[in-house]
């Protein structure tokens, strides 16, 4: 028994004895031994048996540093819609408008972005009512009684109260609600190149959907969806148009029609952590040729700027650099200013309009985050930078009838049909001043139908009516001239229209370097 205690004692003290005699014969250092040095360098060679392995440690850079503490820095934003933001609501029901309190019922058209984060889908559902109803003053009553209109339109206010998102929750809402568009068009300055850009743009749009995740874009292929089979077409303006030569009917606000609800309140959505690495490049240069989706901070008219005028627009949506790292957050904002503004005059000249835009500032809540971890670190990233941008594409009502040229520039522009419906006019006129009792028919009023077509000329059913029933050629006469005066002046002689871009437009704003500027040459002696 002895004996094999003995030899385990043994076999437990050589290792240490082995260890011991080595560092003896080697030479003495100051610091640590040239194989712990070299083992310490270098970990991927292959270790000595004479060195243990707890002494080798991996080689540390200083790039992987920096990159390991910009993921541990935090900061914290918070998500929130401040008062002021636009909520574009399109209605999905039928409503009369009769009385106030009847409900309204539509859905969010474009998802809404707190941050990086869309708060509220496209598609959630909002709920309101009408809130009053104007009654029609007695000019317009008896001008559309003389249109043969004998129930003209009502002046209302709606206002949203409460917001359903998708996954159920509820919020309570405080709106100012814009009047309703019945349709909305979308112009862009270059039809051509908005193709060319939207093929090129995939790549970046896949970016940001992937950033996004494949919900978000699930959802937003459900909304484009959605906007598709809401908007009206062809045969639905058709029969409006037929609807509305109806003496009487009734009022109503038709499914699609638009609003945009502007918040009274802020709305908070919690709050979320972002890492320095996610926010290393926010506040940098997008890339050339990228389109920016913004709305109007304020109404810009033809009529009231001057050039110099500032305008900003809101960014609605974050954007994204190839590589899936945040650039702009929303809520950053363009500054730009008006460089052409020309009003509408007599002799039916429009007024043009052009905006350039030269800076962006990132939003207040990217500042706050940035500033966080600037206290963390010791660099902060740029939070203004310069930019060209011109507009490329908007979304006006039909009835603005706005055009937008190559460069940005926007015009209203005048119905193709009123040469027609003026030469239409003066050619009933003048037939209506030569009744067939001048060729030796019988009917001394003149022919029924020119005399109903001269009176609808000029006041429409009623006109048309009195003039088929009274049977004078100097009634019909005198509606024809009104009828043919009237369209000569609204049509040639009247005042142009101005081009209005009101609060909360949609802007699609291109992207640009702005152009260096030239160095200043040294005087000549």
């Amino acid at each position: 028994m002895f004996k094999i205690r003995g030899l385990s004692l043994l076999v437990l003290l050589l290792p240490a004895s082995i260890q011991l005699g080595l560092a003896q014969s080697s030479p003495v250092h100051d610091g640590p031994s040239p194989a712990i040095s070299e083992t310490r360098m270098n970990c991927e060679a292959a270790p000595r048996e004479d060195i243990l392995g707890v002494l080798c440690s991996p080689p540390i850079f200083p790039e992987e540093d920096d990159a390991l503490a910009a993921e541990v820095f935090l900061a914290k934003i918070t998500l929130h819609l401040p008062s002021g933001t636009a909520l574009r609501v399109a209605l999905d029901e039928r409503t009369r408008v009769d009385h106030p309190g009847e409900m309204v019922h539509g859905k969010i058209v474009d998802s809404v972005y707190a941050f990086d984060q869309p708060v509220i889908p496209a598609g959630s559902i909002v709920i309101g009512r009408v809130t009053s109803i104007a009654p029609v003053s007695g000019v317009k009553r008896a001008l559309a009684y003389a249109n043969g209109d004998f129930s003209p339109f009502h002046q209302y206010e709606v206002t949203f109260e409460t917001l359903t998102l998708p996954d159920g929750k509820i919020f309570p809402i405080k709106t100012t609600v814009s009047t309703g568009t019945a349709e909305v068009v979308h112009l862009v300055s270059n039809p051509d190149t908005a193709k060319q850009k939207s093929v090129a743009g995939r790549a970046s749009d896949t970016a940001k959907q992937e950033a996004k995740g494949k919900i978000q874009e699930a959802k937003d292929q459900a909304h484009e969806t959605w906007s598709e089979v809401t908007a009206p077409g062809r045969m639905d303006r058709i029969k409006k148009f037929l609807l509305a030569q109806s003496p009487y009917r009734h009022q109503y606000m038709e499914p699609g029609t638009r609003f945009v609800a502007d918040l009274d309140a802020p709305l908070d959505f919690g709050e979320t952590m972002r890492t320095g690495e996610e926010l290393a490049a926010v506040g940098g240069a997008p890339q050339p040729d990228t389109t920016l989706k913004a709305r109007l901070a304020a109404e810009v008219s033809s009529e009231t700027a001057t050039y110099g005028t500032v305008v900003t627009a809101i960014l609605t949506e974050p954007l994204y650099s190839p590589t899936h790292q945040l650039l702009l957050p929303a809520d950053s904002r363009l500054i730009g200013k008006v460089v052409q503004a020309k009003p509408a005059q007599k002799l039916h000249r429009n007024g043009e309009l052009r905006v350039v835009f030269e800076r962006i500032e990132t939003s207040e809540e990217a500042v706050q985050a940035l500033s966080q971890l600037q206290a963390q670190a010791e660099h902060a990233p740029a939070t203004s930078q310069s930019m060209a941008g011109n507009l490329e594409g908007l979304e006006v009502a039909r009835s603005a009838h706005i055009k937008l040229d190559e460069e940005g520039g926007a015009r209203t522009t005048d119905s193709k049909t009123r040469y027609l419906s003026t030469g239409l006019a003066i050619l009933l006129a003048a037939a209506a001043a030569h009744p067939d009792a001048e060729h030796g028919t019988v009917d001394p009023g003149g022919d029924p139908g020119v005399r109903t077509a001269a009176g609808g000329s000029g006041f429409r059913l009623t006109g048309a009516l009195l003039s088929f029933a009274v049977k004078s050629t100097p009634v019909s006469m005198a509606f024809g001239a009104y009828g043919a005066s009237a369209s000569v002046y609204s049509n040639f002689l009247s005042r142009g229209h101005d081009v209005v871009l009101p609060k909360d437009t949609p802007l699609e704003i291109g992207f640009g370097k702005p152009h260096p500027t030239p160095a200043a040459q040294p005087k000549s002696p």
